[in-house]
């Protein structure tokens, strides 16, 4: 393909501003139906397009296009195109890519997928972005006018966070959202913690880095936006940082919804000043009631016999949270469901996401499961949205564990569970957790995993 015709048409004078679209893919609705998923609407603002054009150099027309929500032109006026993949749409993205290249459009691509499988996704594209985009983003776009485009583009080692620019929500059009939308904000990156099954830390760094303040506080009045979803790993990575910032959102008035670890939940300074600043929900990463699997996880903070305080400060300050699980650990009881469901009902959760356990590439969990010949389909890892067992687990079958999650699913989001769990009479958090509810009733009876946090 000859990369030099952007520049060439520029300099022909066929149109004075070069022209980037910027796709966010959807993902494929299933192995037997290749067709995007589309919604027409999201609950939740996404950061990514956004930031994108915020990192795109003064010049350039950008338009933005969130498959999921809009249809992809295919025949549009574009000098380059940026693609940004998770795994779970990286198939879809492939095909994109491959489409506008067979014009002649160089393509570039990004995000978390690329950072683990980047020798993969350039089969597709003409430029891959390995890393956090504020410094090769910008280098990308003037490579590709300039028909120069290089096949990798690796960032330096994660820096500071200060100054970010804005997302360019005035991009999008925000009647899809709904009228009550929530807007995503980003604080930080990395997690203190070394989870063997998360990939997060690897490709967002190892240390954690978080923004100053005042950057956050006037991202938010920026927007304008009076309902927040921190898109942090870990909002609260450093405390008294997360406290700073909490003091600070007070003024603004909003309502915010993020995720963080459950012991913090049981200091009561912290909790109270969470409820005053506008903590709307909060997810936690539980990811076991059996203590000997927290052992194996090396959830050297988590204790099973404190989830019910951490529960009960919740409740007190009626404070929505929801509870992440995870089934397929090597130390789990033979009734590891049983004693789940039985512990969510009995503590009237009001919200739950239960997962198989992964080894996505490029984790410690990936390379042991490797080594111990246990990996299932190994190619299909995160490409398909669904409930799938990708390990040999030791204590059932790949089989009867994916059938186990699934007999939860319904279990907990049967409308009898719902109304037995949830009370009456209706505030902004139980408003929120029904919300949660019967969004994942949907999901439970299409045997579709949730792939994102719109429904905080």
């Amino acid at each position: 393909m000859n990369l030099k015709h952007t520049c060439s048409r520029l300099k022909n004078g066929m149109h004075s501003q070069p022209r980037i679209l910027i796709i966010q893919p959807s993902h494929y609705r299933s192995r037997s139906n290749l067709s995007p998923y589309k919604t027409g609407k999201r609950a939740l603002v996404g950061l990514t397009l956004p930031y994108l054009a915020a990192l795109t150099p003064h010049g350039w027309e950008v338009q933005l296009v969130d498959e999921q929500m809009s249809s992809i032109d295919f025949e549009a006026e574009a000098d380059v195109v940026a693609i940004t993949t998770w795994t779970i749409n990286s198939l879809r993205a492939y095909e994109i890519a491959d489409r506008f290249r067979a014009r002649g459009v160089p393509v570039i691509m990004g995000g978390p997928h690329t950072y683990f499988y980047p020798e993969e996704s350039a089969e597709h594209c003409d430029g891959v972005g390995v890393g956090e985009g504020e410094t090769i983003f910008p280098v990308m776009l003037g490579d590709a006018i300039e028909g120069r485009l290089r096949k990798f583009y690796r960032a330096p080692r994660p820096g500071e966070l200060a100054h970010l620019p804005f997302p360019r929500y005035d991009l999008l059009d925000l009647s899809k959202y709904g009228l009550i939308r929530t807007f995503s904000v980003q604080t930080s990156r990395g997690c203190p913690f070394r989870c063997e099954f998360c990939s997060e830390r690897f490709y967002l760094g190892n240390d954690y880095r978080y923004r100053p303040v005042q950057d956050v506080v006037n991202e938010i009045k920026s927007s304008l936006a009076r309902n927040i979803f921190f898109a942090d790993s870990n909002f609260a990575g450093k405390p008294d940082h997360t406290m700073e910032l909490m003091e600070a959102f007070i003024p603004l008035r909003i309502r915010w919804s993020t995720l963080w670890p459950a012991y913090l939940c049981n200091n009561a300074r912290f909790m109270d000043l969470a409820k005053r600043s506008g903590l709307l929900h909060v997810n936690l990463g539980i990811e076991s009631v059996d203590q000997q699997t927290l052992r194996e996880l090396g959830k050297k903070n988590s204790m099973v016999s404190q989830y019910q305080s951490v529960l009960r400060n919740l409740r007190e300050r009626e404070i929505s949270y929801s509870l992440n699980f995870i089934f397929g650990w090597d130390t789990e009881p033979a009734d590891i469901f049983s004693s789940t469901l039985r512990f969510l009902r009995e503590e009237k959760v009001p919200a739950a996401y239960f997962n198989i356990l992964t080894p996505h590439k490029g984790t410690p969990l990936y390379e042991r499961m490797l080594a111990e010949d246990r990996i299932i389909h190994i190619d299909d890892i995160g490409r398909w949205p669904g409930i799938h067992c990708h390990i040999k687990p030791k204590n059932l079958t790949a089989e009867e564990l994916e059938e186990n999650v699934r007999m939860l699913y319904r279990k907990f989001y049967n409308y009898a569970s719902m109304f037995t769990r949830l009370p009456l009479p209706l505030n902004q958090a139980r408003i929120a957790s029904w919300m949660i509810n019967l969004s994942q009733r949907k999901v439970s009876r299409a045997q579709v995993d949730m792939e994102s946090f719109d429904d905080y």
